[in-house]
């Protein structure tokens, strides 16, 4: 699943890293699903650069990517050298999505698809109302806004049997703990 960004239109795709060697090569941790595909070159990526003082280029093309030692490096034709290298550490990178566009994997879906649809059990009680997927490390969390506090459900199938995003809703299995504190 890719991470959602603030602008609705794009996504998360990664996040660079560290310098690789003095050619300008960066690694890059990838916050998506498909790193391949949304690294393949000639890929045009925005990027953002938080860091004061580093302006960078407002977008980014992949010249070449490649995998070594378990982690993805990059190079970008904007980023000839190591010093333009460090200078783009920490940058974001993302992609403009079609709105119709869905992950390869008929089972994964991208956030901004999910994020407001509506969150009933599995008989059809209402529970509120998904406001974001956090993406954590074992596994992502569904942050549903209901009345009182937020609930927070495992996004795996055992509790969530159903996403029909075409019909607008989320399906919860009710287990004891997990939304008994909203009755």
């Amino acid at each position: 699943m890719a991470a959602r960004s603030v602008d609705d239109e794009t996504i998360v795709v990664g996040r660079i890293g560290r310098p690789h060697g003095i050619k300008g090569e960066v690694s890059v941790e990838p916050r998506t699903d498909e790193p391949d595909r949304r690294f393949a070159d000639g890929e045009v990526l925005k990027s953002e650069n938080k860091r004061p003082g580093a302006p960078g280029p407002a977008h980014l093309t992949v010249a070449g990517s490649r995998w070594h030692s378990g982690r993805l490096l990059v190079r970008f034709e904007e980023i000839a050298d190591r010093n333009s290298a460090e200078e783009a550490r920490g940058t974001t990178l993302s992609i403009a999505l079609d709105p119709a566009e869905r992950p390869e994997d008929p089972e994964e879906y991208y956030d901004h698809q999910l994020v407001g649809l509506a969150v009933v059990t599995t008989d059809g009680r209402p529970v509120g109302t998904l406001r974001e997927i956090v993406h954590g490390s074992a596994q992502d969390l569904l942050v549903i806004t209901a009345d009182g506090p937020d609930v927070l459900v495992p996004f795996v199938s055992e509790l969530v049997p159903e996403v029909d995003v075409p019909g607008g809703r989320i399906v919860v299995e009710d287990r004891p703990g997990l939304l008994s504190d909203l009755d």
